[in-house]
């Protein structure tokens, strides 16, 4: 979600002289930025899937859950202990 009183502030000083901006140019630029940031988001997931890789930028950078995305849980041969075997901590 972009806030869209941010984003009319910073078109606000944007302006030369004394420029109007209407409070719908920060409502579409926001509905704009969310519809690409969303895409591109799609982009990068369908690619890291098709790869069969994992973004750790893309974690780091997003840091929540996005809705209708996730990772299909997997767990690395060595990470899992052999039957019997028990974990010295």
């Amino acid at each position: 979600m972009f806030p869209v009183g941010c984003i009319h502030q910073h078109l606000k000083s944007r302006t030369t002289g004394h420029g109007h901006v209407g409070a719908t140019a920060a409502v579409y630029s926001a509905a704009i930025l969310e519809y690409l940031a969303a895409e591109g988001l799609e982009l990068a997931g369908n690619g890291s899937k098709y790869l069969k890789v994992k973004y750790e930028e893309l974690d780091s950078l997003i840091k929540a859950t996005i809705a209708g995305g996730g990772v299909i849980p997997h767990i690395h041969k060595s990470l899992i202990g052999k039957k019997g075997q028990q974990k010295i901590v």
